[in-house]
């Protein structure tokens, strides 16, 4: 199970990556250039609920970490798909621990999602089945509350309108950070 949910968190990374950099660095661009193949990702190591991992693309070495929820609302009646929380490293791209959210279904468009650490809020612009940081200035800040954090709680809405909740063990997380730290 978790090799499938690893191979699908690892193609919408990668359709991500594109999205993500063109909202949140390049505004007008409104479609990211086509990528070429990654090579099979490498699980570097898994700490606990995080797994640490690599591969090689056209733009460099891409390093994350990535965990799946240990709990969803509603429990029953909705397909949630597989969910993820990432936080990807990409030094050929100049981007260093950028957090994203992965649904397992298309969200609600113009919709936000909520990321709870503890008690500190973050706000994510969503695209498709993904959602991002709003204020890349806040990448850093949700990054420090991963790491001290005890509990991580994200909320949703679906395409349909859907309201939904997945909460994440943080138990491993700042290993797993720790073990991308010199991604090159």
């Amino acid at each position: 199970m978790f090799v499938k949910s690893f191979a699908i968190a690892l193609s919408l990374v990668l359709a991500g990556t594109g999205i993500a950099s063109a909202q949140t660095k390049k505004p007008k661009q409104t479609q990211a250039a086509p990528a070429a193949a990654p090579a099979s990702p490498t699980r570097i190591q898994q700490f606990d609920a995080w797994g640490a991992y690599s591969y090689q693309s056209a733009g460099g070495k891409v390093c994350y970490v990535l965990s799946v929820p240990t709990a969803k609302a509603p429990a029953s009646g909705i397909d949630h798909g597989d969910n993820f929380f990432i936080v990807s490293q990409r030094p050929g791209q100049n981007i260093s621990y950028e957090p994203q959210a992965m649904m397992g279904y298309p969200l609600k468009e113009n919709s936000k999602v909520n990321v709870v650490i503890d008690n500190k809020t973050f706000v994510m612009f969503t695209k498709d089945k993904a959602a991002w940081v709003e204020n890349a200035a806040q990448e850093p800040a949700l990054v420090a509350a991963l790491k001290s954090g005890h509990s991580l709680k994200v909320t949703a809405t679906s395409k349909k309108g859907t309201g939904t909740s997945y909460t994440y063990s943080l138990k491993g997380v700042s290993a797993a950070l720790k073990q991308i730290e010199n991604c090159k």
